[in-house]
């Protein structure tokens, strides 16, 4: 079972990444109103992009606007193709005329991933010098605006074969650039490159080796990260302006890859981190609100809100476990359900064995899908988790997936490690009307930006649009 749990665990370690806003009101043009802006609350300010992983409130959803494609390849509706240097996993994030990614550079050629569930994929840490990379990209043109080298050495950890130095996405607030690279540190730089202050992180074990993934989240001025590994798990609390810590509160979770959630609500706002075996709940002083069990002892996918619920899943291959839950407001204490209840108090609903295992669901209308790694889709209603269809096949030809889905346009879309993407008809019945092939590897899940569609693959960064 270790040998077995080692070689899949890491098929999605690069996934996992921030939550930086509360569920936002769209506008038609693609932008978003929320609250808050460089950390302070000013009323409604206009959100310029895709400022975290899966966009604000780690939805995935953007607004309709009819000019976002649905149809592109390698030739056909590609506004421009970036060549990115190095490795990384980290999803590219927008704000205004900008684009921003991270990879890591290494000395020497290293050995490429392999696609898919294998064993063996743990590789000891590399004997060559790495270069930790940020790039900023002009949104129009697709130019390099400037890179910065965060950090230079000799990677101190192991890490999966699938996994790279750089799997954590960024986080904007529109004025500075926050960079996490999991063993290394937290970075800020604003919009013009110009470094602005840097947290070390002292290199801490992870389960067989397997690397980092958690990304920071952004709220009203703090950024907020988890540090879950083998040796001294905790939550921290740091000045977004100064990089200053704020506080830090010990956790009992060893290794874990899934970014936390905030989430606001009529009552009060949390932040909710699901880890290995327990969800758990904090206010914004770091006191302990609720906990949950039980989760599987791999956690990826990153928790959402909607509808005035949490969702939380977790679908490791490996578990028997495998559960999905939706949260209600105003928990406390243990909120986890007796045997054989699927819902109390606090839970308004879960399927004990509906988590997928790499990619984080996500909400379309009113219905709640969820993508597995083998290429299946299912779909229940997000409020009340009545199924309305179960697993269904993308593809039987469909290889792994890894990054996770996106909506606009009454379509869904997922695309597989292989960079084919198949959109689904949103909707009570399951149809795949579309595949657009890339024909390359990836497994960070892309962002929505104004009229585009930003990917990355191994070795590029594309800008789709529905007419070049």
């Amino acid at each position: 079972m270790k040998t077995f749990r080692s070689s899949l665990a890491a098929l999605a370690l690069c996934l996992v990444a921030g939550d930086l806003l509360a569920p936002a009101s769209h506008r038609a043009d693609g932008r978003v109103l929320s609250e808050g802006k460089a950390g302070q609350q000013s009323g409604l300010t206009r959100v310029e992009g895709w400022p975290q992983f899966r966009g604000p409130g780690a939805t995935g959803v953007a607004a309709d606007n009819p000019r976002l494609p649905d149809t592109w390849s390698t030739t056909s509706n590609v506004k421009w193709k970036t060549p990115i240097p190095g490795h990384g996993w980290s999803s590219p994030i927008a704000w205004g005329d900008r684009i921003f990614v991270t990879a890591v550079v290494p000395a020497d050629a290293v050995e490429a991933p392999v696609k898919g569930l294998y064993f063996g994929g743990e590789r000891p840490a590399p004997s060559v010098e790495h270069r930790w990379m940020v790039y900023a990209i002009d949104f129009e043109t697709g130019r390099i605006v400037w890179e910065r080298e965060a950090h230079r050495a000799i990677p101190a950890a192991p890490r999966h074969l699938k996994n790279t130095y750089a799997s954590e996405t960024p986080v904007t607030d529109g004025q500075r650039l926050y960079v996490r690279f999991g063993n290394v540190g937290l970075f800020a730089y604003d919009f013009t490159g110009k470094p602005l202050w840097t947290l070390r992180t002292d290199p801490m074990p992870t389960t067989n080796g397997w690397g980092t993934a958690s990304s920071p989240v952004l709220h009203q001025g703090r950024l907020y990260v988890v540090n879950d590994n083998e040796a001294m798990s905790y939550l921290s609390a740091i000045d977004a302006e100064t990089g200053k810590i704020i506080w830090r509160t010990e956790r009992r979770e060893k290794t874990n890859w899934s970014t936390p959630h905030i989430w606001r609500h009529t009552d009060r706002t949390e932040i909710v981190t699901t880890g290995k075996g327990l969800v758990r709940s904090y206010d914004l002083t770091g006191k302990e609100l609720w906990q949950l069990g039980p989760m599987s002892s791999i956690v990826i996918p990153t928790p959402f809100s909607k509808f005035d619920l949490l969702y939380l899943s977790s679908g490791y291959v490996g578990d028997p476990v495998r559960p999905v839950y939706a949260i209600k407001p105003g928990a406390s204490g243990d909120i986890s359900l007796a045997k054989g209840e699927t819902r109390n108090a606090s839970i308004a609903w879960s399927l004990p064995q509906g988590g997928s295992y790499n990619p984080s669901p996500i909400i379309y209308g009113d219905i709640y899908y969820t993508l597995f790694d083998r290429g299946f889709l299912t779909a229940h209603d997000a409020r009340t988790g009545k199924e309305i269809y179960t697993k269904v096949r993308l593809d039987p030809a469909a290889g792994a997936f890894t990054a996770s889905p996106w909506a606009y346009n009454g379509k869904l879309f997922a695309m597989s490690e292989d960079g084919t993407t198949y959109v689904i008809q949103a909707g009570p019945e399951f149809k795949v009307i579309g595949q657009n092939v890339l024909d390359e590897f990836t497994m960070a899940s892309p962002a929505i930006h104004r009229d585009s569609l930003i990917i990355r693959t191994a070795s590029s960064v594309y800008r789709m649009v529905s007419r070049p």
